[in-house]
C-alpha cells in the first residue's frame, strides 16, 4: 500500500524569502502571488525517478576529463543521503555543477578573464548506495566575481541536484566550505536564516582524506522536514 505522507509545509527559520533584496535578481524571480499549496497526489509521489540505468562509470570523478587530468587541489567530497525521518535514501540520483579551481563555469555565459580548464567539464553524477552514501572526486572551486554589487565574489561552492524517491523531494542546493572569507559578503549564503546555515557548509574530513592524493569533506544532506537541507527557488543564472 502507498502511504501518501501530510501535505508539505515549509519550515520556518530553514530555507531563504522568495525576495531577498542583497540578491538582487530575486526581484524578477519572486512570485507575484502568494503560493497555494496543493495535496499531494499520485503524480507527485510515484515518479519521475532516475535511477542507475542514468549514471555511467566515471561519472563520479570530475578530475579526468577528455584524455586529461583537472589542475587544481583534488578533493573527496561525500556524505549522506537522508530523508525526514533521519533515514538514509537509498539507489537514488545525486548530480553536482561546479566551476574549475580557477572560478570559472564551462559555460557560454561565464566569460570572465579567468582560464578555462581543458581537462575539467564540471559536471558528475552519481546513486547513493544502500546505506543512501554518495561520493565524488573532484578539485576545489574558485571564488569568482559577479555582478551583484561592487566587488562582489561568491565564496568557493559545489551546487547539487537530488530527485529523492518523488517529486516532492526534489531538492537544488548549494555546498559551501568551511571558515570561507567571502560569506560575510554573499546574499545567496546570507538569505538563508543564521540558524541553518551551517546546513549548506560541509565538513572537512580527515578520515576521508586519501594519503598523497586528496582531502576530504563530508557534506550530508536532508531532503525535507525541520532539518532539511535548504533549498534554491530557481536554478541560479549567476551559478
Amino acid at each position: 500500500m502507498l502511504h501518501l505522507p501530510p501535505r508539505f509545509v515549509r519550515p520556518e527559520g530553514v530555507h531563504p524569502p522568495l525576495d531577498f533584496p542583497d540578491y538582487r535578481t530575486t526581484a524578477l524571480r519572486r512570485p507575484a502571488q502568494p503560493l497555494t499549496l496543493i495535496p499531494q497526489r499520485l503524480g507527485e509521489l510515484s515518479g519521475p525517478v532516475f535511477g542507475e540505468d542514468r549514471v555511467q562509470d566515471g561519472d563520479a570523478d570530475l578530475t579526468l576529463a577528455n584524455g586529461g587530468e583537472a589542475a587544481g587541489q583534488r578533493i573527496i567530497v561525500h556524505g549522506r543521503v537522508l530523508d525526514s525521518d533521519g533515514k538514509p535514501v537509498p539507489h537514488t540520483l545525486v548530480e553536482v555543477w561546479q566551476a574549475n579551481a580557477a572560478g570559472r563555469y564551462r559555460h557560454v555565459n561565464d566569460s570572465w578573464p579567468a582560464p578555462l580548464d581543458p581537462y575539467f567539464n564540471g559536471v558528475g553524477r552519481c546513486v547513493t548506495d544502500a546505506q543512501g552514501e554518495y561520493r565524488f572526486t573532484t578539485v576545489k572551486p574558485g571564488a569568482y566575481p559577479w555582478r551583484n554589487h561592487h566587488n562582489a565574489w561568491r565564496p568557493a561552492h559545489i551546487h547539487f541536484s537530488l530527485f529523492g524517491t518523488a517529486f516532492t523531494q526534489r531538492l537544488v542546493t548549494q555546498m559551501y566550505f568551511p571558515d570561507d572569507p567571502l560569506f560575510f559578503q554573499d546574499p545567496i549564503y546570507n538569505s538563508v536564516p543564521a540558524e541553518a546555515r551551517h546546513r549548506m557548509v560541509s565538513v572537512f574530513d580527515y578520515d576521508a582524506t586519501v594519503d598523497n592524493w586528496a582531502l576530504g569533506f563530508r557534506f550530508d544532506i536532508v531532503l525535507r522536514g525541520r532539518e532539511a537541507t535548504p533549498f534554491e527557488n530557481e536554478e541560479d543564472d549567476d551559478e
